[in-house]
């Protein structure tokens, strides 16, 4: 299970790359054409101007601030009004916050909010500083009108005086090159948020690295409980939310992989599902506790957390008489809640499930961390020796190469060569994870076996572990090539254990169909050059391990995956070195990557 995302590796373009397309028009022609959130028609205020409003971290618009901010608190994590008043911030500090993030996202360094803490004290805050009350752009509509509805703060100050104080302000800071400082012009509005496309969204981190408490560095004092789980529940909120939209459910349905592999399990092996009882921890549109009830199952408990989609499963199951109430005497019930608040909403005694079943996986297979859920399903319904299926996740790590890249498009494009935007968009993906179809050609490693699970003994804190894995260069091409990152898919297996009729294999490798999960790629920040040992000279060769002229003979690789801070994310970690054929290493620094 994924919620749908961009699979594009194609990221922001540099303000010298925004000036070769001035031709295509101004902000202002650009303006026009974007419809703006919020209402059918542009609202305009008393004195007949526009409200446009500029969301802080996306490129989306809005007709009030109001919008705006529940926009951001619902999308982005960040509560304007809720910050404001956990940390006490005025008129002014508010108007350097805007700035600050204003800037930070222009910067490319934030997309999102991450921090949580009611309490500052003794901190002082990154955004507070002079140069943050000069407007990062000029005709930033949301800095003159954040606080126009506020009724709960007494104005201690004429804010008509004040907004003229900050414009010119704004106005002596003339020559903001000579100062060290980029300024925003109203064409480079429309990049300032960058673009959508960005297949993952990055946080707020160099905000906590910002931090400063009595002169040194440190993180954020701990929010108290009541923050914490209210940001959870908007994080779920929103997490089940995306599931409400029928387009996932269509390509989840679609994917002839992952669907099939549930069938099979499910319908070909009937010792396990006959007479049994089943619970399907988030069944979305339904089709696994189908597949349970046409298997003959005895009682089939269907468990879903948005309530569009647990109507939608209950329609389905009437439409296919095998919904069971006091009106019909099928198998299948639906009940909408998570699983972990599941006694509340339906009775089903505590170890009383047969066979567990879950599509549970994300992204990089622990994306969206459901599996502390089917877990905590398995400890407090299933049966002891009762069925969870899958029952094995595994992880597999590969190198890619350049034609995994966007290197060979920019390289002719026409004809001509723009292979130094290919070269920029590779530096900018060593930030960030791709959701990508990575092709077997282009991989130039062997594929090696990074963590494996099993799910019906595993504990819920090793949904976070830290691997390695030994990356050996394919010996079918016999030349050197670059190695630009490395690639991650998983495979999940209903094994013999208990599909003893028909196990099977789901897998979203590159060896295999591509299904809507892909693969996860993670870039280098620069490419590694490997060969085989075979290829590489005995004699000493001069150069760095990993150049052309010293390629590696294996790449060792220190990988770790935990539960981020952002609930349901997760961070990893990739430290990689490059080994001679003689044994010599080269290290290269590690790289952070938030999904």
């Amino acid at each position: 299970m994924a919620a749908t995302m961009v699979k594009d590796g194609n990221l922001n373009y540099s303000e010298d790359e925004e000036e070769n397309y001035s031709d295509d028009g101004d902000w202002g022609d650009w303006k026009a054409d974007d419809d703006v959130i919020g209402g059918g028609e542009e609202e305009e205020d008393d004195d007949g101007s526009e409200s446009d409003f500029l969301c802080l971290f996306c490129d989306s618009h809005f007709v009030s601030c109001d919008l705006l901010f529940e926009h951001c608190r619902m999308s982005h994590g960040f509560d304007f009004h809720g910050i404001r008043k956990e940390l006490k911030l005025d008129f002014y500090s508010s108007f350097k916050l805007i700035n600050y993030i204003r800037s930070q996202v222009a910067e490319n360094k934030c997309w999102s909010w991450r921090i949580e803490s009611d309490d500052f004290k003794d901190v002082k805050f990154p955004w507070d500083e002079e140069k943050y009350l000069k407007p990062v752009w000029q005709e930033d509509s949301l800095l003159y009108s954040f606080a126009d509805d506020e009724e709960d703060e007494e104005d201690t100050f004429d804010r008509e005086e004040v907004m003229e104080d900050l414009r010119k302000l704004g106005d002596l800071c003339i020559d903001v090159e000579a100062l060290g400082e980029t300024s925003m012009s109203n064409n480079d509005k429309c990049n300032i948020n960058g673009s959508k496309d960005v297949t993952l969204l990055s946080n707020c981190n160099g905000l906590k690295d910002d931090l400063i408490v009595n002169g040194k560095d440190a993180e954020p004092k701990v929010c108290d409980g009541r923050l914490v789980n209210r940001n959870i529940k908007k994080v779920n909120e929103n997490y089940f939310g995306s599931y409400s939209s029928f387009g996932i459910h269509k390509e989840m349905l679609s994917d002839k992989v992952r669907t099939e592999a549930y069938r099979d399990a499910l319908l070909k092996n009937p010792t396990l599902l006959n007479g049994s009882v089943v619970m399907d921890v988030g069944c979305g549109t339904g089709i696994l506790s189908l597949f349970a009830a046409k298997a003959g199952a005895l009682r089939v408990v269907a468990v879903e957390a948005s309530e569009k989609m647990a109507k939608v499963a209950t329609k389905i199951a009437k439409d296919n008489k095998v919904f069971n109430d006091n009106e019909h005497n099928g198998v299948l019930e639906v009940a909408h809640s998570m699983v972990e608040e599941l006694d509340k909403s339906i009775q089903i005694q505590p170890h009383s499930v047969d066979v567990l079943v879950s599509e549970w996986m994300g992204y990089c297979l622990l994306y969206e961390s459901m599996l502390s859920s089917v877990l905590y399903a398995r400890d407090r319904w299933l049966k002891p020796g009762g069925a969870i299926l899958p029952d094995t996740a595994t992880m597999f790590v590969a190198g890619f190469g350049k034609g995994a890249t966007s290197l060979p498009f920019w390289e002719d494009v026409y004809g001509f060569d723009m292979s130094s935007i290919g070269k920029e968009i590779l530096e900018d993906t060593a930030r960030l994870p791709i959701v990508d179809v990575i092709e077997e050609r282009d991989l130039v490693t062997q594929p090696a076996l990074l963590q494996t699970f099993d799910l019906a003994t595993m504990k819920p804190d090793e949904v976070d572990f830290t691997a390695t894995a030994t990356l050996e260069p394919t010996e079918s091409e016999a030349k050197t090539r670059l190695c630009h990152g490395v690639v991650l898919w998983f495979d999940t297996g209903f094994t013999s254990r208990f599909c003893k009729e028909n196990p099977t294999v789901l897998s979203t490798s590159p060896y295999t169909p591509p299904t809507h999960w892909a693969q996860t790629v993670l870039t280098f920040q620069e490419p590694i050059s490997v060969a085989p040992a075979s290829l590489l000279p005995r004699d000493d060769r001069r150069g760095a391990i990993g150049t052309k002229e010293c390629p590696a003979s294996s790449i060792h690789l220190r990988v770790s995956v935990a539960r981020a801070h952002e609930h349901r994310s997760i961070d990893i970690s990739l430290e990689a070195t490059g080994l001679s054929s003689k044994g010599q290493k080269r290290h290269w620094p590690v790289q952070i990557f938030n999904l």
